[in-house]
């Protein structure tokens, strides 16, 4: 369960809406739940119901519409260095070495080599990835090219680590093996996560509290706290009290599936 009290962030009457040709679209409505200190969140619901608009919003990326979103009560206004995003594709640039990729937060922050060498050799283990430090992204498996993104967010020290399906376009076999990394990973440093998922065992075998948002407009519909012990393996997947919460999630998730696209038209002039 979580590991502190502290609420670290804070998600408080967020509307989130695009305006488009069409019309409005609403993306996310009335969304409010805390985040506190060392917890891993989930975040599961119909596609398209706004979970990585979410995401991006605790990002600094997207300016909610209404509402706001407070990093240890301080309202995040742009682009937030604590927290760290990853997104379902690597997004590693082609032409830089591991090694490079996962330096460059530090780059920009000016570091100085020596610094960024002995921080990224201390990464590059915590991920499984000594050795590959000169191999370029073309060259790395899926899920040895999303490590190195993860990597390359833990970098910068963030806070809070935000995962938009980072396992998403991975084989059913590699993803089980990138959850159970995670959850090492999760385990040795305790830092907070908020991870975005399509799959309730994934949710279910990570997360201390799963958030399951509505169909389009996305609104909170529940949030299940995962009442099992830690540390968790995925032995864990077939263990009666996981599948519990597994059906618990789906029961969730079918009452949120409205029709409702969440698209007002545009107003007649």
């Amino acid at each position: 369960m979580m590991t502190s009290s502290e609420v670290l962030l804070e998600i408080e009457n967020l509307y989130t809406a695009f305006i488009e040709p069409e019309g409005t679209l609403e993306a996310l409505e009335n969304v409010s739940f805390k985040v506190f200190q060392g917890e891993f969140i989930c975040l599961i619901g119909p596609s398209g119901c706004g979970k990585s608009t979410l995401l991006r919003t605790l990002a600094g990326l997207l300016p909610p519409s209404k509402g706001e979103v407070r990093l240890r009560s301080t309202p995040i206004k742009g682009p937030e260095r604590a927290a760290g995003l990853v997104f379902q594709q690597p997004m590693l640039l082609p032409w830089r070495t591991v090694a490079e990729n996962i330096a460059l937060p530090l780059e920009l922050r000016g570091q100085s080599p020596a610094e960024r060498q002995q921080r990224v050799a201390e990464l590059l283990e915590m991920v499984g990835l000594t050795g590959f430090e000169t191999s370029y992204p073309q060259l790395l498996s899926g899920g040895m090219a999303q490590r190195a993104a993860i990597a390359r967010a833990l970098a910068q020290n963030p806070e809070v680590l935000l995962l938009d399906e980072p396992f998403g376009s991975l084989d059913a076999l590699t993803r089980e093996r990138m959850a159970a990394a995670l959850l090492e990973l999760w385990q040795q440093l305790r830092r907070t996560v908020v991870m975005v998922t399509h799959s309730v065992e994934e949710a279910a075998l990570l997360a201390d509290r799963v958030v399951v948002l509505s169909s389009r407009p996305g609104r909170i519909i529940h949030i299940i706290p995962v009442r099992l012990a830690r540390p968790r393996d995925p032995n864990l997947l077939l263990d009666p009290s996981l599948q519990s919460v597994v059906r618990e999630l789906r029961q969730a998730l079918k009452q949120g599936e409205s029709p409702d696209n969440g698209r007002k038209p545009s107003p007649k002039t």
